[in-house]
């Protein structure tokens, strides 16, 4: 891989730390979450998918601990959702609009690292998969949440949708820089789809009697995120 093309990758992935970051400050921001929690959860959030994609294609140390610009833009980012709360009123779901673009830029970028270091093309699209959820389930687990990917949103599918695309256009020789591009919009599309039209997998029909009112209501937990 060429030095344009290595510089292309990280500056995505760069870019899908920032949005993470965002994501995750953003939750802490309207959690009430003082301002080193903010931060805590804008780096974990920012660094988590991208740590376990480089463990698991051999990268030791990670990048986000051999390289300071990714914990240095997770703690902007932070700081800057806690100095500038207001400015996340713009958004209509801030949280899930920034979780949403660093999803679909982990999604491509981890697939085109796992291709980058020999993994089959099968390995490669789930590894992408992973490296784009992992950030948001840790999110989800500090702020006692249950994770978006257990619930019926389109989630990993999404990232799984995105992080194909890059294989796909690779095996077909696509210039890597349009299958890159290509399959993070597509995850995003996805994503926003599912956030703004409903779009979401089918579930299971109920087995047995109708769960305590209490119980009910945790079922409903996803349901509940279109207030982020």
């Amino acid at each position: 891989m060429d030095l344009a093309a290595i510089g292309m990758l990280r500056a995505l992935d760069l870019a899908g730390t920032c949005v993470f970051a965002l994501s995750g400050a953003a939750l802490a921001v309207r959690a009430r979450v003082d301002l080193f929690g903010v931060l805590v959860l804008a780096i974990v959030t920012a660094v988590s998918g991208g740590i376990i994609r480089d463990l698991l294609v051999g990268v030791v140390p990670p990048a986000a601990i051999s390289d300071w610009r990714p914990v240095a833009i997770a703690v902007l980012a932070g700081g800057a959702c806690f100095l500038r709360p207001a400015a996340l009123d713009r958004f209509r779901h801030p949280v899930q609009a920034f979780d949403a673009a660093g999803l679909g830029l982990f999604a491509a970028t981890g697939a085109q690292a796992a291709l980058d270091h020999g993994l089959n093309a099968p390995m490669a699209a789930v590894l992408g998969m992973v490296s784009a959820i992992g950030g948001g389930i840790v999110r989800d687990v500090l702020m006692a949440r249950v994770p978006v990917v257990l619930v019926s949103e389109i989630y990993a599918v999404a990232a799984l949708a995105g992080a194909a695309t890059v294989v796909a256009a690779s095996s077909l020789g696509v210039a890597q820089a349009v299958g890159t591009a290509a399959g993070a919009l597509l995850c995003f599309f996805l994503r926003m789809m599912a956030i703004y039209r409903g779009w979401r997998l089918p579930v299971a029909a109920r087995l047995g009697p109708p769960p305590p009112a209490g119980r009910e209501g945790e079922a409903k937990d996803g349901e509940g995120r279109k207030e982020d």
